[in-house]
């Protein structure tokens, strides 16, 4: 660290230490607790501590490992969830832990009892329990109201979760007491029971200082408590702020708790949980302000993490005492390495968090996070963040500046490769740069950081340059990566020259007025994108598609905001439904409409129709080069799931040149998709 690193270092309010009890934290900032699901047999396994430890490699203060690790065998994993109840945990907490530690990062864990928020059918087939009947909207379950033994049950095996983590090594726990089971003990609305766990808000407080005390008798008063507690759940008849700041004081006045890490709102659905997990498009931490009143009424240690996904809002944070520690999570599984940037003076090179909150999504919908744009996260094993260095130089030419082609550029410029890039357009980004506007407008942060990289590296751009091959071949190339994406695919109906693109729509080459139809089979953004800009000109808009449910491809959390733009606008949502033919109609077009489950048909009219089908590739220029080329285009796909070996079988090793295309000059994918499949080719070569 330079000079002046080490001054601004020592000047920065979140690089100041805190005493948290005995213990030191080095830093203000803190990875609150997040499921990244990557658990196996509900075991942290090694997988899951290379996640942590590569945050704590990173400089982080604090990581607060698990999205509510359950501590009942009645409370099965409903993402991912550790399980805290199994004896098995130990070891592999400590192994986590002490590898934490080595880098001077304290570590804790959250627990819980997931109450109404899982399933029945699932692991043991056990009866969902909760304090009353109210079904949770997210999991569609109705659970069994708890008896006395049930409660007696859970209050032990919260002190026997605790005392595993403790056996652990860990610096301590905390409670998720937000849409699981203990503060439905505190809710007026959910909490059906009598007395003495049931009624007034002492009675409804009793199970969660029970459930302390428990853990304390187990633990001892060293090892550190806490409570990440919603205190408004925004509920009528739940728990308001008013609520929320007396449970506080009680909490504090028991003498169980060492800080409090507090929430607003409630996850019980998707709706909810973006309140309460802000996507991209909404204001920087909306909840900020409030945390901080609670911090100033309890005056107990105070945490807090919602959207709070740079430097200078965390820097605001502590630098005002709205905060004690700071939660940069979502920012920390964009770039792990904030807070050795942050001391180092290079704040400029932290990897964006863009908001799009495919982390989030993949947990709660399809598997274990990962990073829109950083394609490491999750696979620190495998693909660690550093890039290694080639074993010789080469000249590397990427044609196309699409998220797909810079990353493949940026990862060959660290390599040490000299890195030329063609571009057809006046600008890079690719589809991005379609899709990044409105409420999706951060996202042009995966294409600018980038570019500042790229920029930083040497990488020579030129832009304006529809590359043919003689333009590739021209420059000796070493290595030719086509990333030169695709183009919109419409032709999956009769009369497909009539239908306009998404894209039309999103670039504004296309301003189409009236009744629109959008014929959605991709089920992705662009879709619901164009649908709020034709909204906006003024259409009346039908979004159809032949599956059973809307937009497949946008994840849980991301769809919310879409419905909230569109449901008010007079959208109208078809499902299986099917678009099979359009023909001119006067100024207008008919449409014959079919479906998957039989034979029916109709006919609907409409003034223009818009077909979302994903892209078909750009990949002439790569037919072109490919019988030019070493490998003949083949990649090995034992060298890229093994992530080690040479990625280019030489079929004709006289050829100047080894070739591939990546992205959705392959085949239409995501985002991350194309980033990854750049990253792994690359650091290979």
């Amino acid at each position: 660290m330079t000079t002046a690193a080490r001054q601004t270092a020592s000047r920065d309010p979140l690089l100041q230490p805190y005493q948290l009890r005995h213990l030191t934290l080095k830093n203000r900032i803190m990875t609150t607790a997040h499921e990244p699901a990557y658990t196996e047999d509900g075991l942290p396994k090694d997988r899951y501590r290379a996640y942590h430890e590569e945050r704590a490699k990173g400089g982080v203060g604090m990581v607060m490992t698990a999205g509510s690790a359950v501590v009942s065998r009645d409370s099965p994993a409903a993402f991912g969830n550790v399980a805290a109840w199994k004896d098995e945990v130990v070891p592999w907490m400590a192994k986590l832990t002490e590898a934490c530690h080595d880098h001077g990062c304290a570590v804790m864990i959250q627990l819980t009892h997931l109450g109404w928020r899982t399933r029945y059918d699932v692991e043991d087939w056990l009866p969902v329990i909760a304090p009353g009947r109210r079904k949770e909207p997210a999991h569609r379950v109705i659970p069994k109201v708890m008896e006395e033994f049930d409660i007696a049950r859970v209050i032990e095996e919260f002190a026997l979760g605790a005392e595993r983590m403790k056996d652990a090594g860990l610096d301590g726990i905390e409670l998720e007491c937000y849409g699981h089971l203990i503060d439905a003990f505190w809710s007026g609305e959910l909490n059906q029971l009598d007395a003495p766990y049931g009624g007034d808000l002492d009675a409804r407080m009793k199970f969660s200082l029970d459930v302390l005390q428990a853990i304390r008798d187990r633990t001892g008063p060293d090892f550190l408590v806490g409570v990440r507690y919603t205190a408004d759940d925004l509920h009528p008849g739940s728990i308001d702020e008013q609520t929320g700041i007396e449970i506080g004081h009680r909490l504090k006045a028991s003498g169980l708790v060492d800080f409090l890490n507090v929430i607003r709102g409630r996850v019980d659905s998707e709706p909810n949980l973006t309140d309460v997990i802000p996507l991209g498009g909404t204001p920087a931490a909306p909840h900020l302000d409030f945390a901080g009143r609670i911090k100033a009424e309890v005056c107990l240690p105070t945490f807090h993490a919602a959207r709070i996904a740079d430097v200078a809002t965390a820097r605001h944070a502590v630098a005002e005492g709205k905060l004690d520690l700071v939660g940069m999570t979502r920012a920390h599984i964009a770039d792990p390495h904030i807070v050795a940037k942050i001391a180092a003076g290079r704040e400029d090179e932290i990897r964006p968090c863009v908001g799009a909150t495919y982390c989030i999504d993949r947990v709660y919908v399809s598997g274990g996070a990962l990073c829109v744009h950083n394609p490491h996260t999750g696979r620190e094993l495998t693909h660690p963040h550093a890039t290694p260095p080639a074993a010789a130089p080469r000249r590397v030419v990427v044609v196309g500046a699409g998220p797909a082609g810079l990353e493949a550029a940026r990862i060959a410029a660290e390599a040490g490769h000299a890195v030329t890039v063609l571009e057809a357009a006046d600008q890079p980004g690719g589809q991005v740069r379609l899709l990044a506007q409105a409420r999706r407008a951060e996202m042009i942060g995966i294409i600018d950081w980038r570019m500042a990289q790229c920029e930083a590296l040497g990488v020579t751009f030129r832009f304006n340059c529809f590359a043919e091959a003689e333009d590739v071949t021209a420059l000796s190339p070493d290595l030719v990566v086509i990333a030169t994406g695709g183009l919109p695919h419409t032709e999956v109906i009769a009369g497909a020259d009539l239908a306009l693109s998404a894209w039309d729509v999103l670039s504004g080459d296309a301003k189409p007025s009236g009744s629109v139809l959008i014929y959605d089979e991709a089920g992705d953004h662009a879709a619901l994108q164009a649908a709020e800009k034709l909204v906006a000109l003024g259409c009346t808009v039908e979004i159809m598609n032949r599956e059973r449910g809307l937009s497949a491809e946008i994840l849980g959390m991301n769809f919310v905001p879409y419905m909230r733009a569109l449901q008010d606008k007079g959208v109208t949502f078809t499902v299986a439904r099917r678009l099979d033919a359009l023909t001119r109609d006067g100024n207008g077009l008919r449409a014959t409409i079919g479906t998957e489950y039989s034979d029916w048909t109709t006919e609907g009219h409409y003034d223009a129709v818009l077909v979302n089908a994903g892209t078909t590739p750009m990949d002439e220029l790569y037919f072109e080069l490919k019988p030019l080329s070493r490998n003949r285009g083949e990649v090995s796909i034992d060298a890229l799931v093994a992530a080690e070996g040479d990625p280019f079988p030489q079929r004709h090793p006289e050829a100047a040149f080894d070739l591939v295309r990546i992205g959705d000059a392959v085949a239409a994918r995501n985002i991350h998709a194309a980033i990854f499949e750049a990253m792994r080719i690359l650091r290979l070569t």
